[in-house]
């Protein structure tokens, strides 16, 4: 092994040490996070013909830009990092140029056990940043439609359960143009249903019962300059929401042109029967990537998804534990799979119903299943084929229906083909 670096990056500055394959230090200086920075880190390193490059961060501009340089980099998790500091202290100590350090050092002693980071295509890249964007907003229209929720309890809880959703369009109309008791005065069961009838209503409710349910919620007793106020409130965060939701409409069909042009993408598709369900796919070409190397097995894939739990074995006591060091991603988008499957696939309702049978909860359950799931996804991905239920020699085995005879089991055909159905 050659010469070694560790890198301890920040959103200021970035701390490096550079080590001969002895362990002598080479370089050890700090990066300010700006162009010439960069610049300036890639440089010195490529200059000290530095081999691997040990980083707390498998992306990001800093890992791209070692990645162009033509560095080779292994991403080591933060958790592995801090039980590697004990090694080289005793007072128990941090600093950032001491983790450069421990980085440096593992990247020079156990470069064996940790894999050099293989950059996605463009596509995938691509596709996975508009997933993660359309998540961030999912979480902000969250954050938003909880606020909303809140201040309306505090001066009018009419709206609140009036429709199905919160957030939904009919019932952000509905707040954008009645944001206050003050402005359903003159609301009357006539312009009510005229009201609903723009707005497509689609609910089982007629104007009259959903009349008198806001009639009948509790008003606050706020004076004429507070209920102005919380008025403005109310009416700044349905906006917010509206623009959220257009966002997030336009994102979602980028992400479906995307991940049907993505050569992954026929691969993941099938897997789902709602049309909706598009998204989830994307999330799982994104997140697994394009690069076959990054999950040499089937059990990689499902530990790096979370679906395999982690094992505590000491003397006689054997428990097995939630894995939280995961890709949090793909973790909820093999759940999705897996929650989706067990109403349509026999094979995975199956495996679902065992696993409650045993005594697991809903959400173990789903591991279990996604956990099998994961093993069918790297196969259908390492081979780049679309899953194929005639192919699935497990799910064959469960669909095939056998009557008892001599000199053995007959197949029943119409059975099996209604299973299949």
């Amino acid at each position: 092994m050659g010469n070694c670096a560790g890198v301890d990056w920040a959103s200021e500055k970035h701390d490096v040490r550079v080590s001969d394959a002895a362990g002598e230090e080479l370089l050890s200086a700090s990066f300010a996070h700006e162009e010439a920075g960069l610049r300036s880190l890639c440089v010195a390193l490529v200059r000290l013909k530095v081999e691997l490059v040990a980083i707390e961060r498998p992306d990001g501009l800093l890992v791209e830009r070692l990645l162009d340089a033509g560095l080779r980099v292994l991403a080591i998790h933060p958790n592995q990092v801090a039980a590697t500091r004990d090694r080289f202290r005793a007072a128990g100590g941090k600093s950032d140029r001491f983790d450069a350090f421990v980085l440096c050092e593992l990247a020079r002693t156990d470069a064996h056990r940790f894999r050099v980071l293989e950059p996605d295509s463009d596509e995938t890249q691509a596709l996975k940043a508009l997933t993660r964007a359309r998540r961030d907003i999912v979480e902000s229209r969250t954050a938003a439609s909880n606020q909303l929720h809140a201040e309306l309890e505090r001066f009018w809880a009419g709206p609140l359960g009036l429709f199905s959703d919160l957030d939904g369009q009919i019932s952000l109309a509905f707040i954008k143009r009645y944001p206050s008791p003050a402005d359903i005065r003159g609301l009357g069961e006539q312009r009510f249903a005229a009201f609903l009838k723009a707005q497509h209503y689609k609910g089982n409710q007629t104007p009259a019962v959903l009349l008198e349910k806001l009639r009948s919620a509790p008003t606050g007793r706020a004076g004429q300059a507070e209920s102005a106020a919380r008025r403005a409130i109310v009416l700044g965060l349905v906006n917010r929401l509206q623009g959220l939701r257009s966002e997030l409409k336009a994102l979602e069909k980028q992400i479906a042109s995307a991940v049907r042009a993505h050569p992954d993408g026929k691969i993941f598709l099938p897997l789902f029967k709602d049309p909706q369900s598009v998204v989830t796919a994307a999330e799982l070409v994104a997140e697994i990537g394009s690069c076959r190397e990054r999950y040499p097995t089937r059990e990689s894939l499902a530990a790096d998804g979370g679906q395999s739990a982690v094992a505590i074995e000491s003397g006689k006591r054997k428990v097995a534990h939630f894995r939280y060091a995961c890709n949090g991603r793909l973790r909820a988008a093999i759940c999705v799979l897996a929650n989706s499957s067990r109403h349509h696939n026999p094979w995975a309702q199956a495996l679902y119903a065992s696993a409650r049978d045993r005594g697991h909860d809903h959400q173990r359950a789903i591991r279990t299943l996604g956990r099998a799931w994961a093993r069918v996804l790297w196969r259908c991905w390492q081979d780049g084929v679309p899953y194929d239920p005639a192919l699935h020699r497990a799910y064959q085995r469960h669909i095939t229906v056998l009557i008892p005879g001599e000199p053995g089991p007959i197949l029943d055909i119409p059975a099996t083909q209604r299973m299949a159905a």
